[in-house]
């Protein structure tokens, strides 16, 4: 009489990791969009409407401009989890993890400051005065509303007689997302290593090629 054999137990499936937080600028977005738009209408156009180089001029000329539309305003993105900020700008990827950073800026520009010294621009979330002031103004008419006993602050956050929770603008509260994620997981165990620079080959290729395209044609005459 045979007895089935003891099978070990199935490996654990490994744990999944943790989704990313991704920041990005609803305006560049838009403004991209357009961009794009604009220039393809354009381009097209004198691609198939126009005479002698007038074609080839278009050609180069979006070429190099439609990688740097899309470098400047749809591809900039911040992506955070527990583990490490990954920064996509214009022309480069920046991965940190977090025991790296040493410090996320708010001045003219939000910027993070790697335990080397270097600093990393975040092209995702621009500093926006115009913003911070709407935001000023609504927190100032929300607390006189409730110092005056008025009931509850615009957002219908705050009782009636208390001083609301400040309000900030988008990306200052992204930035306080971001501050509040270094302070928790800087130490974890998980969130050590160097930090890396990828540069993004796919956005500066094509603009160097619509460059030396459109030079050595304007250079032909």
């Amino acid at each position: 009489m045979t007895t089935p054999d003891h099978q070990s137990p199935a490996p654990r499936p490994p744990a999944p990791l943790a989704k990313d937080r991704i920041y990005r600028s609803p305006l560049a977005l838009l403004a991209g969009v357009l961009l794009l738009a604009i220039v393809g209408w354009l381009g097209l156009d004198a691609l198939f409407s126009a005479h002698g180089r007038a074609p080839w001029l278009a050609l180069a000329g979006m070429i190099l401009v439609i990688p740097l539309v899309v470098g400047f305003t749809l591809r900039p993105a911040v992506f955070a989890n527990d583990d490490r900020l990954r920064i996509r700008n214009p022309f480069r990827v920046i991965t940190l993890p977090w025991g790296e950073v040493a410090a996320l800026r708010s001045s003219y520009t939000n910027e993070v400051v790697a335990k080397s010294g270097t600093k990393y621009q975040l092209w995702a979330i621009p500093v926006s005065p115009r913003a911070r002031n709407k935001a000023a103004r609504r927190q100032e008419r929300a607390a006189s509303d409730a110092a005056r006993g008025g009931g509850r602050t615009p957002d219908g956050l705050a009782p009636r007689g208390t001083v609301p929770v400040p309000a900030r603008a988008h990306t200052d509260q992204a930035m306080y997302d971001l501050r509040e994620l270094l302070e928790q997981r800087a130490g974890a165990e998980t969130a050590q290593g160097g930090t890396t620079v990828r540069w993004a080959y796919e956005v500066v290729a094509p603009t160097v090629v619509g460059a030396v395209l459109l030079a050595v044609l304007l250079a032909v005459g």
